[in-house]
């Protein structure tokens, strides 16, 4: 009960910081109001008061921000005023210096970003998901088969981390005693670095992307060498609009593979216990009916939100909702508060597993660049939910999670965990 009051406490505090403070000192951006869980309230009033936010100062330099959902699809399809490519900045508010950019089609701009794209769109056709649906039964069963009962374990790296490194290399016919580099390198591509990152500086970050970098050059020339495959390195190598990539290209398409499939499914899995945890009425309805787990992975994927932003710069000054965007301005789209807009989700605060249109979320994006492995991401979480419930009656959330460092990615790095003997 003292935690509980001591919560409410807590909360009420920050609704009436987030109510009192002046909106032009509002910096959403900010990775610690991330960390800590207290981003809610500024994006709420953000929504109410100033749809359309402009941050003069902030540990990402200035920025726009675009916090309800309708705003949000518009400016993701106006490719002709705002720009996902890497040489302005790319799809995150964090800058990248620019001798260190590298494209990748998600950073890319229509058309070249459909050739790219298209080349690794077979993986995630219905036949090809199919083929993997079994892999990851098989593997979802190994994995929570030798999980222990009757004593606490994080979920995060027994689980999440473990099933979504065995798909990424499945995706990429990896090495597999080598696949936790992979989680490695997903996490050191998104970490901000300093004393709350994983590296300490931006040199220590760069040496391990070039580790990466270095890694699959060596398995990029078998690939060439050997007759076309079906996974995303040998899609890529031998694709037309990929082979010829410089080396900047061919690092940064990489990174978007290993951290779409890693991050997302990774953080989604970890925040689904944790949603069911905090709302039993409707962890008790899944398993009473096991068939809403079809409306229940896309409501955790709307609820979790596992990357809270994509970011587009400027291509011209562009005036919109009233707001006078320059050329070169930094805009951000917070999927975050999209996924929470009462003017487009019925109670977007209430986690319903049963909701009448449970797809209506912004977590994957919105038109062209909308997530390619959106199916694949679902496929999994249906999976291991499936085979949760075939197992366990119960698995108890026994702490509160560790959270990432970052308005970027949106995800739980621990979430102490019991199942019952």
């Amino acid at each position: 009960m003292h935690g509980t009051i001591e919560s409410a406490s807590k909360l009420d505090a920050l609704r009436e910081r987030a109510s009192s403070l002046p909106l032009e000192q509002f910096d959403p951006g900010d990775p610690e109001l991330f960390r800590t869980d207290t981003f809610w309230p500024y994006f709420d009033r953000l929504r109410r008061e100033d749809p359309v936010h402009y941050c003069k100062d902030s540990m990402f330099g200035p920025y726009w921000s675009v916090t309800r959902y309708n705003d949000i699809m518009e400016i993701e399809t106006n490719h002709s005023v705002f720009s996902s490519a890497s040489s302005l900045g790319g799809i995150t508010i964090r800058d990248i210096d620019p001798d260190l950019r590298r494209e990748s089609f998600i950073s890319m701009d229509p058309p070249r970003h459909a050739a790219q794209r298209k080349t690794v769109a077979p993986m995630f056709t219905p036949t090809h998901l199919d083929n993997l649906a079994l892999n990851i039964r098989k593997r979802s069963a190994e994995c929570l088969d030798n999980l222990p009962r009757g004593e606490v374990f994080d979920w995060v790296d027994r689980v999440s981390i473990e099933l979504t490194t065995q798909m990424l290399a499945v995706l990429f016919d990896f090495p597999w005693d080598d696949r936790r580099k992979l989680t490695r390198w997903s996490d050191i591509a998104t970490t901000i670095p300093g004393p709350d990152g994983l590296v300490a500086t931006e040199d220590e970050r760069q040496a391990e992307l070039t580790e990466c970098a270095g890694y699959f050059a060596r398995l990029w020339k078998e690939r060439i060498a050997q007759p076309p495959k079906s996974d995303l390195l040998s899609m890529m190598a031998h694709g037309a609009a990929t082979r010829d990539m410089d080396a900047k290209n061919f690092l940064g398409n990489l990174v978007l593979l290993i951290v779409g499939g890693n991050d997302t499914t990774r953080n989604t899995m970890s925040g689904s216990l944790h949603a069911l945890s905090q709302h039993p009425e409707q962890y008790r309805k899944l398993r009473e009916n096991p068939a809403l787990l079809d409306s229940f992975v896309p409501e955790v994927i709307r609820w979790q939100t596992p990357l809270a932003h994509m970011r587009r710069t400027a291509l011209s000054d562009f005036e919109f909702r009233g707001k006078q965007i320059k050329k070169g301005d930094k805009v951000v789209m917070w999927y975050v508060s999209g996924n929470r807009d009462e003017e487009a989700i019925d109670k977007p605060y209430d986690f319903i597993i049963d909701r009448a249109r449970p797809r209506t979320h912004l977590s994957f994006g919105f038109g062209i660049h909308r997530c390619v492995g959106l199916r694949l991401a679902e496929l999994q979480l249906k999976i291991i939910w499936e085979e949760i419930l075939r197992r366990f009656d119960h698995i108890e959330v026994v702490g509160e999670p560790k959270r990432v460092y970052s308005s970027f990615v949106k995800g739980l790095e621990e979430l102490p965990v019991k199942i019952a003997v």
